[in-house]
């Protein structure tokens, strides 16, 4: 058991999942997401689970995001192994959106893509002081997936577009305050709060309620007129001039970090996230992810991306086009374009 990259049990009312894979910062591969899945599916009807708990073992962080070296191994050929994981991956975070049973998620350490799309969809959703969130999928040309594409255009004005763009790093103060995470618990107490949490599985959301603490002020309150002003925009095109014009120390760093992603995945994120904000329902966000995802990850800046931040790690990636005006809106429709009916992302049964 204490080999397995996934523990599920059942303890005191709680149906428990941890992530226990702590060398690779639990990132998700296929194999967890199915154990997860296998769970879930049992305690939905299980009436001796009253809630579920997600939680991971050590204390590298929650999860650092999905298996990148593989699906970029993947994406390399056919991509087949890829949409493979993504059908379970994206599978496994609607189970979790439309779960009948309130989930808590605690997530203390990083917690970045993947990580994101399994513990977003969590009714109650505990960052600590160690907790860092980011999606930072623009630096390896691709697009914030797992959902992101729902979560962050709801999050207040114009502050997910900023963090999918520049895939800025946030603590809790800043997650709390935007309404990503639902509560703040000192790391000292959530041994304290499992305990409590097994005591009464039937309310967790009273239970986080009375462990909650005050993170401090959010340092991106000071920035959240200019995030809203600056990245309202419908293209990369006018957020890059809006950024320029404003010349403003804190435009001007947010525009030299933009200039270090793939133009590719700026485009392809920003229609991503309107797209994904009128969408009717999370399914529906999910199946325009997964047709975007299986060709996103063919791409040269995908390849590249991964190459260069986590294989060779020389961060110095060589994108292609290199710049904005070398991404047209005919290589975008080509991205989003509809796939054959027999292909398309559906829900679990």
């Amino acid at each position: 058991m204490s080999e397995s990259e996934v523990l599920t049990r059942v303890d005191s009312g709680v149906g428990r999942i941890t992530l226990n894979r702590p060398k690779a910062l639990h990132a998700l591969n296929r194999a967890m997401c199915e154990a997860m899945t296998e769970a879930l599916l049992v305690w939905r009807t299980d009436d001796a689970v009253q809630s579920v708990l997600i939680d991971h073992a050590g204390e590298r962080g929650f999860c650092a995001g999905g298996d990148i070296r593989m699906i970029a191994e993947s994406g390399a050929g056919d991509a087949s192994e890829a949409r493979a994981f993504f059908k379970v991956e994206y599978r496994l975070n609607h189970l979790l959106f439309d779960y009948p049973k309130p989930i808590t998620a605690i997530v203390d350490g990083i917690v970045m893509g993947g990580g994101v799309g399994i513990s977003e969809p969590a009714d109650i959703r505990i960052a600590t002081e160690r907790t860092t969130y980011a999606m930072p999928e623009t630096g390896i040309g691709l697009f914030p997936d797992v959902g992101g594409g729902w979560f962050l255009p709801r999050l207040p004005g114009q502050t997910g577009v900023w963090l999918a763009l520049t895939g800025a790093r946030l603590k809790a103060a800043d997650t709390v305050a935007l309404g990503i995470h639902t509560h703040f618990v000192p790391a000292e107490r959530l041994e304290a709060l499992k305990t409590a949490l097994a005591i009464h599985p039937d309310n967790p959301q009273a239970v986080a309620a009375s462990f909650a603490a005050d993170p401090g002020p959010a340092p991106t309150a000071a920035h959240r007129e200019a995030i809203d002003r600056l990245f309202a925009f419908d293209t990369v095109e006018e957020v890059f001039a809006a950024l320029e014009a404003d010349g403003s120390d804190w435009a001007l760093a947010q525009l030299a970090t933009l200039r270090t992603k793939s133009p590719q995945a700026l485009k392809v994120t920003l229609r991503q996230l309107r797209l994904g904000g009128s969408q009717p329902s999370f399914a529906a966000n999910m199946a325009l992810e997964y047709r975007l995802g299986g060709r996103v990850v063919r791409t040269h800046d995908f390849q590249e991306g991964v190459r260069a931040v986590v294989v060779d790690k020389d961060n110095r990636p060589n994108w292609s086009p290199a710049d904005l005006s070398g991404v047209s809106e005919a290589d975008l429709e080509r991205l989003f374009a509809p796939i054959p009916p027999d292909q398309v992302w559906t829900p679990l049964p």
